[in-house]
């Protein structure tokens, strides 16, 4: 059977069933990492550890600066602040020498995630999904409904 066939009966069978909306958690997108300097970190998962390190891609909508470094399996994000507006620089702010700000995780539906989400009384930090640095759409979960962890869904 086509996977998005099966994906289709899988909804229809659980809303049948009274089971409410179905979407799927996928593999662990990336962690990112606030750092207060991004060339210096940049230079210290390539030169040092000799990893695959990308270029930085300001995405103003969301107020900061990202570099991916490639770890195979998974991807690490590093943030860096876009002016004193942006989010990461009041996590800077309270985290003087950086640190983990929040994982990725993929999902197979976001707007289904999402609504269930919404149902299960979990706080999402926007009223809609954004585009995120992989071109996709992305929703942050609050730390508070996540066991004091940020989670960032984007879609698969």
């Amino acid at each position: 059977m086509l996977p998005k066939m099966a994906r289709v009966l899988k909804v229809a069978a659980a809303s049948a069933a009274g089971a409410g909306p179905v979407w799927n958690l996928g593999r662990l997108n990336h962690v990112a990492v606030a750092v207060p300097d991004l060339e210096k970190a940049r230079a210290f998962y390539k030169n040092v550890l000799g990893a695959e390190v990308g270029e930085p891609v300001p995405l103003p909508e969301h107020g900061v600066s990202v570099v991916f470094v490639n770890l195979g399996n998974t991807k690490m994000e590093l943030l860096h602040p876009l002016g004193s507006d942006s989010p990461i620089a009041g996590f800077l702010k309270k985290n003087k020498a950086g640190g983990m700000h929040h994982v990725c995780i993929e999902v197979d539906n976001i707007n289904v995630a999402v609504m269930d989400l919404k149902e299960k009384k979990i706080r999402i930090l926007s009223e809609e999904a954004k585009i995120g640095a992989h071109g996709k759409p992305v929703i942050f979960l609050h730390p508070s409904d996540c066991g004091g962890v940020l989670v960032e869904l984007e879609q698969a």
